[in-house]
């Protein structure tokens, strides 16, 4: 097993504040590749990720053993002077501080990165929120739900004909943790020529912006409004989920002038290709209800398995629309090591998914599940800040830690 000390980010302590996802998947993408991640829990209840879930097998979390994997539990009450005063001496000896608090509320506790850089000017400190750290709108509650709602992906996910719909995942949470740790990586790289730290502003509504692509030139410039197409893309085609002869999907994509020639060999119907309706990635646009009209009609009469395999054998991209049985029946996942085994206390082997991206000479790793709450307490407080066992007892026993 890959040991903590030869990961690529093993020679930075990251102090993790804050709860739910948004910053905690941050820090764990910084500790799938060896930053130590200390986080920073509530002493009654810790995270309420510990309990968040749809299926909770023994009643424990399935979501905890991942985003919390790979770190160190220290529980602090936050709003105690004492707590404060730890965190303080704790986040004078890190590289990075990962809070998603409403904004003002590191202020408020004598945390500012101001009064932080006093005593430890190299700190990075990465802020993920709804609306981000300045603006009108900062102070409100800003859930994922909601920057997804702002920043335009919800009205683009679903049906025409019904309101918008949302991903089954917190899409707007994790891609404002993605953000946030690519903010922080090049804050960090840019600390090595200036040796300062700097303030990543990660907001939740501006990370799903981001991902819109040309959404806002094409209506200001062509006046057009993209609106909910359900399984396709406007003038994209074929580009579709289709109908297999024993009751499977499939989805096929050959809207590319070529795949589309190679399509029509697999089917059949070279003649397609050469036909003024389809011969060309604009004229199949046009004709797109037809055209995908046809292609279904061919593929229900063929199973799955025979269609996915002739559509291999001729360059035409096509798969089917994985579940989680699937994922992990997969022998492309399994070659690749996509899915992870690791062991966690009550629950046993938790398949997970493996460190993302990949390296070829430092990759990451996971080293442990979720850990128990406070289960690293006296390691951190008494390798870092130096505290004896008397001094941690005292602190437990006064409910700060």
């Amino acid at each position: 097993m890959t040991t903590d000390t030869e990961l690529p980010l093993a020679d930075l302590r990251v102090v993790e504040m804050g709860q739910l996802l948004a910053g905690p998947f941050c820090g764990q993408l910084l500790g799938d590749f060896g930053a130590e991640v200390i986080k920073i829990e509530d002493p009654r209840s810790g995270d309420p990720m510990r309990q968040w879930g749809r299926e909770k097998p023994h009643g424990m979390s399935l979501w905890w053993p991942i985003v919390a994997r790979n770190k160190k539990s220290v529980t602090v009450d936050l709003r105690r002077p004492e707590g404060q005063d730890l965190v303080r001496r704790l986040l004078a000896e890190a590289d990075v501080l990962i809070e998603n608090f409403r904004p003002g509320t590191l202020e408020r506790w004598g945390l500012s990165p101001e009064a932080l850089w006093e005593a430890n000017p190299r700190l990075v400190v990465t802020r993920v929120s709804g609306y981000g750290q300045t603006g009108p709108y900062s102070s409100r509650a800003g859930f994922g739900s909601i920057g997804e709602a702002m920043g335009g992906i919800r009205y683009v996910i679903g049906d025409p004909d019904r309101p918008p719909a949302r991903s089954g995942i917190s899409l707007g949470d994790s891609l404002a943790a993605v953000f946030a740790a690519l903010g922080t990586l090049v804050a960090l790289h840019t600390r090595r020529r200036t040796g300062r730290g700097q303030v990543v502003d990660a907001a939740i509504y501006e990370a799903v912006l981001a991902m819109m692509e040309s959404l806002l030139p094409e209506w200001e410039l062509a006046g057009y409004q993209r609106e909910r197409t359900g399984a396709v893309l406007p003038n994209i085609s074929p580009s579709n989920v289709f109908p297999t002869g024993d009751g499977e999907s499939v989805l096929i994509a050959a809207n590319q002038d070529g795949v589309f020639r190679r399509l029509a060999e697999v089917m059949g119907r070279p003649d397609l290709a050469e036909d003024e309706r389809f011969g060309t990635h604009d004229a199949r646009g046009r004709n797109m209800e037809l055209i995908d009209g046809m292609i279904a009609e061919w593929s229900a009469t063929v199973p799955a398995a025979d269609l996915l395999h002739r559509l291999d054998a001729a360059g035409v991209p096509a798969g089917r629309i994985y579940k989680a049985r699937d994922m992990l029946a997969d022998p492309h996942y399994a070659a690749r090591q996509a899915i992870v085994r690791m062991a966690a206390p009550g629950l046993g082997d938790v398949p997970m998914q493996n460190v993302m991206p990949r390296l070829s000479e430092t990759p990451g790793a996971v080293r442990h599940t979720g850990p128990a709450l406070g289960e690293h307490n006296d390691e951190v407080l008494g390798k870092v800040l130096g505290l004896d066992a008397e001094q941690t007892a005292r602190l437990r026993s006064a409910g700060v830690i």
